[in-house]
């Protein structure tokens, strides 16, 4: 039998070889005749149930876009969920008096999404895509209701835990049912579609969440995801939604389900990256980095985190991150390629406001519709480069040519001032979202390329968890660069200001805070602020490109030819190799 994903037996000879699947875990570690081998050689060794060549077997046309359509938009609640709520935290501890509250908002979403990543790519590989996607949109759905009915902050708070539980599950989801629904070379266009698309929610959160909270409540902000949500889930409900292959039934799932999922692996992995987040949002903020807080959160993180890689090595392919997938070249470059590139555009889109708010004294409203220049850039390039990757065949030059730009369009960001023309930010703006629209989609392409169907789901799913782990990462790195530059350099540019009155007062406020004769200097100050950061995001940008040399020169255009070619042999000869 062919080796790898790149099998195309045709689904009617390999009736009695899904048969076989149905009684063996999903990622395929069946038994053969011969000689024991591991789980991912023979998850590697699994016919692939869907040839590029049967256009029958794949969705097209008005059925694929009610199942694309419906992801897009939830791509775009998810990203709007993560800053929506950003504007309407002052409202929201003035209401329930709880200023101490406030890391919690957004750090309890955060934890819950991140440690829940590896197990949400467990749920894909073993159980249906449609209703593993509904499931985790449903407890997305059920903890914007409880945020929007909230009556404590606690209840917030669980709300926002519930809510980043199902967002654990719906990113990987929605790029794991992409790659069931369309042969190889036509994912990265819609994987770029979604992407950028998602895009747009980074913007419109703060605006949205402004409006909301000023003409209507708060509260508003989570409830605008019903209705959205209830209108996706809807068409997702009567929608047929594909899977890759032959999938066991959920009771043999559950029967063994503390094996498969590796419960014990999930409750040595959840604690230590908790001390972890929590230790990376507290630190500086809340907390001194020498307390002894911070120390103890980070020994704890240090002593459960070897615990759990050596444990996790002693389960080897069974592990809730498996070993085999890990080592390979693809998929370690392409988790790097994402954290890199996700960890520079939190930051960027985090920082990019508080320049225009600052520097070029912008309302916040007005420095969400100053970033369009970036997100529309991306968004076209997504497109764009995922259709010529589908007409080229080679995903690789894109990530080299996307990390190149986004140096370049952050290094020049970097230069700006509170002098700069509309032109230098538009510009700027334009070259960072050229690089990060053409390399955004192309690690994911690249792991499903590399990788038998049973294992893209935990592979994507690594990816976002990087991706979400660097981004807690580095925007606590650039916190820290913000503020000790700007303690710097606010006594260098304007000595006679208050510098503690300018901190605690924001990028908003300090203008009440100073003088005439001050404000120049602490203009210059924060710009400078900002300038230091966008390094960072250059430098985050830079290393995207070594990593993306190591997603493979595999051209998947002629992949598909030469399962076309395979999949024209007679039945019989496919048997007889089976």
């Amino acid at each position: 039998m062919a080796s790898s994903d790149q099998s195309t037996s045709p689904r009617l000879s390999l009736e009695k070889e899904a048969d076989a699947e149905v009684s063996s875990p999903a990622l395929g570690d069946a038994t053969p005749v011969t000689e024991p081998v591991t789980v991912e050689e023979a998850a590697l060794s699994k016919p692939e149930v869907k040839p590029d060549d049967k256009e029958e077997e794949w969705l097209t046309g008005i059925k694929l876009w009610a199942v694309i359509s419906p992801l897009i938009l939830v791509f775009f609640l998810v990203l709007l969920d993560t800053t929506i709520v950003s504007t309407a935290i002052p409202s929201i501890t003035n209401h329930f008096n709880s200023l101490t509250d406030i890391g919690w908002y957004s750090a309890s979403y955060q934890l819950a999404s991140a440690v829940l990543q590896p197990l949400a790519g467990k749920v894909y590989v073993h159980f249906s895509n449609k209703w593993s996607f509904i499931s985790f949109f449903a407890l997305f759905e059920f903890g914007s209701l409880l945020c929007g009915v909230a009556t404590t902050s606690k209840m917030l708070i669980v709300g926002r835990a519930v809510a980043g539980m199902g967002t654990a599950g719906l990113q990987n989801g929605a790029m794991t049912i992409i790659s069931a629904s369309v042969p190889l070379h036509k994912r990265p266009a819609l994987l770029g579609i979604c992407q950028g698309f998602a895009q747009l929610g980074l913007v419109f959160g703060p605006l949205i969440g402004g409006a909301l909270t000023q003409y209507t409540s708060w509260r508003w902000c989570f409830f605008i995801n019903l209705p959205a949500g209830g209108l996706a889930g809807a068409i997702l409900l009567f929608t047929r939604i594909p899977d890759a292959y032959v999938k066991p039934p959920a009771r043999d799932i559950l029967r063994d389900f503390h094996n498969k999922f590796d419960l014990i692996g999930f409750v040595l992995f959840a604690p230590f990256m908790v001390m972890l987040l929590l230790a990376l949002q507290w630190g500086g903020n809340i907390y001194p980095w020498n307390s002894a807080t911070e120390i103890g959160l980070f020994c704890g993180f240090a002593v459960n985190a070897i615990v759990w890689l050596v444990w996790n090595w002693w389960k080897k392919d069974d592990a809730l991150i498996p070993v085999s997938m890990v080592r390979r070249t693809t998929v370690w470059s392409g988790s790097l390629v994402v954290g890199f590139l996700m960890s520079s555009l939190y930051i960027f889109a985090y920082y990019l406001p508080i320049y225009f708010q600052s520097a070029d004294g912008a309302s916040p409203t007005m420095s969400g519709v100053y970033m369009l220049p970036n997100i529309l850039a991306a968004l076209v390039l997504a497109v764009l480069s995922g259709k010529l990757v589908g007409v080229i065949g080679y995903y690789t030059p894109f990530s080299i040519a996307s990390a190149i730009f986004m140096a370049v369009g952050y290094g020049l960001c970097g230069t700006l001032s509170p002098s700069s023309s509309t032109g230098d930010w538009i510009g700027f703006q334009i070259v960072a979202g050229i690089g990060r629209g053409m390399g955004m989609q192309m690690p994911l392409v690249a792991v499903q390329n590399n990788l038998a169907p049973a294992m893209i789901p935990l592979a994507i799913s690594l990816c976002m968890f990087t991706g979400m782990l660097f981004g807690a990462l580095f925007l606590s790195a650039s916190a820290t660069i913000f503020t000790n530059s700007l303690r710097i350099l606010i006594p260098k540019y304007a000595p006679t200001a208050n510098l503690e009155a300018i901190v605690v007062a924001g990028a908003t406020g300090f203008r009440r805070v100073i003088t005439a004769e001050e404000l120049p200097g602490v203009l210059l100050a924060y710009a400078k602020s900002v300038d230091r950061v966008f390094y960072l995001c250059a430098a985050l940008a830079a290393l995207c490109l070594p990593f993306s040399f190591g997603l493979g020169w595999t051209n998947i255009k002629a992949k598909a030819q030469q399962k076309k070619a395979a999949t024209s042999k007679p039945v019989e000869k496919v048997e007889s190799e089976v």
